[in-house]
């Protein structure tokens, strides 16, 4: 972002705004005319990921040394605003990799970025593999378990709802390498599908963002180098902290981005839906139902790229992502279930958009830690 004179600008430079335009234009010309046939199939985006790589719309945060765009992180949620207005479902397919690259740039060495940024950059899919049956927003909760053999790592454990799995080539996977410990005994590694053990052992079928994969994969006895270890033994709990403070503005940032297209959508039908003889749009009651929804929206982007903002500026961001991220899932979910009541009946029916914009967003309030988790971090750090 730039900086003006007096030292405060909320204004985007050139590159930001061409950057933006690139991924808004790509969003309503490939995604927005293919969501409604991925949320009714499922089928994963493969022709729109291909897409999407040739215009550089994928790996953009990977830093430049190693092929990547080397995107900011308030860039990378001006990209995420505008792919989720598209679909957020397809969104999230795209931009799983840049979660899945955060713990390597952020915990590995130059050898091992050399060598997996390359991979995603060259084409492949990676995921991000925290999630457990019994652990979801408890990151220390994890069985997932990595018992060191000589110069190796002997890993066995499940993990669930995760992105991309059935399609990624490789996954960073936590689990404990000395369980006594706790949080301080959890550790990462980088996990290869073809290694024999790993397993995608179940498909989920969703009530949202239905054209991203979501799965679940066994990890029974696999063998990983030590040289697949992230950080130190004991370092996995802090690194996946680091990467919730940095995923966590731009899943805010999609989320304005569900909301925005539920904004849009409405406006357009209340100019041209009429009732009691005028269009809906000029009667109170369906005005201040707007002006809510904008406001919420226009509040939840500020929030989100502030929180970026912070990143990109080596300052600490754990409260202010937990505000974008809680606001902004909470926000998108009001104004998509506004959005739908505005349109009424038809709100109701899969021939309008927006009640596959209300499904979508539902999990903006779960995933990457649930709207109540993000209060009991803004009241810890409070209270700190």
């Amino acid at each position: 972002m730039t900086t003006s004179t007096c030292g405060l600008s909320f204004a985007l430079n050139d590159e930001q705004r061409m950057l933006q335009t690139l991924a808004r234009d790509f969003a309503r010309s490939e995604m927005a005319p293919v969501a409604e046939h991925y949320d009714r199939t499922a089928e994963f985006p493969l022709p729109v990921i291909a897409k999407a790589r040739q215009a550089g719309l994928i790996n953009i945060n990977i830093p430049a040394e190693y092929g990547g765009g080397g995107a900011s992180l308030v860039e990378e949620c001006l990209v995420g605003e505008e792919l989720a207005w598209g679909c957020s479902g397809i969104g999230t397919s795209l931009m799983i990799n840049n979660l899945s690259a955060i713990p390597i740039i952020v915990a590995g060495s130059d050898e091992q970025k050399q060598r997996w940024l390359s991979r995603m950059v060259a084409g492949e899919l990676a995921s991000y593999a925290v999630t457990e049956p019994g652990a979801g927003s408890d990151v220390a909760g994890i069985d997932t378990t990595a018992v060191k053999k000589g110069g190796e790592y002997v890993l066995k454990g499940c993990k669930t709802f995760i992105s991309n799995a059935s399609y990624s080539q490789f996954f960073v996977v936590f689990a404990y390498t000395d369980k006594a410990k706790r949080y301080k005994g959890m550790s990462a590694f980088i996990v290869e599908r073809d290694r024999p053990g790993f397993m995608v052992s179940k498909q989920f079928d969703k009530l949202g963002q239905r054209a991203s994969d979501t799965s679940e994969i066994t990890l029974d006895e696999v063998v990983v180098p030590e040289v697949n270890r992230l950080g130190r033994e004991g370092d996995g709990f802090m690194i996946a902290m680091k990467v919730f403070d940095r995923s966590r503005p731009a899943v805010a940032a999609s989320a304005v981005g569900v909301g925005q297209r539920a904004l849009d959508e409405s406006v357009t039908y209340a100019k041209e839906r009429r009732a009691f003889g005028v269009p809906i749009g000029q009667h109170q009651a369906i005005q201040f139902m707007l002006a809510d929804m904008d406001m919420g929206i226009q509040a939840a982007r500020l929030l989100a790229w502030q929180a970026a903002w912070l990143v990109d500026q080596g300052l600490p961001n754990t409260k202010p992502a937990a505000f974008a991220k809680a606001f902004a899932a909470d926000t998108a979910m009001r104004v998509t279930i506004d959005a739908v009541q505005i349109f009424g009946g038809y709100g109701y029916m899969k021939e309008y958009p927006v009640e596959k914009l209300m499904r979508d967003v539902k999990v903006f309030q779960i995933y990457e830690g649930t709207s109540q988790i993000q209060r009991t971090i803004i009241a810890r750090e409070l209270l700190r």
